[in-house]
């Protein structure tokens, strides 16, 4: 199974998020690359963030990125 490039790039904007403070988001801005302004709003139409550039993440999305930086970690690790 192939993973595609824009998989990838939710997965990087989920691993931004810090999960020890759940109360502090993330901001893309206009000036981002396509792709990161593209990922970012399609993680907020999955309902993983509150808003379409960033904003915080929802129940489902701290899910998500507990479960994506948990995968990096592992596959990160000796």
């Amino acid at each position: 199974m192939d993973i595609p490039d824009e998989l990838f790039e939710e997965i990087e904007l989920l691993n931004m998020y810090r999960l020890d403070n759940v109360s502090e988001g993330l901001k893309v801005h206009h000036d981002a690359s396509p792709a990161r302004i593209d990922a970012i709003k399609r993680l907020h139409e999955k309902d993983l963030t509150t808003l379409a550039d960033g904003g915080y993440l929802t129940p489902l999305g701290i899910q998500a990125a507990e479960n994506a930086q948990a995968l990096i970690t592992i596959l990160n690790s000796n």
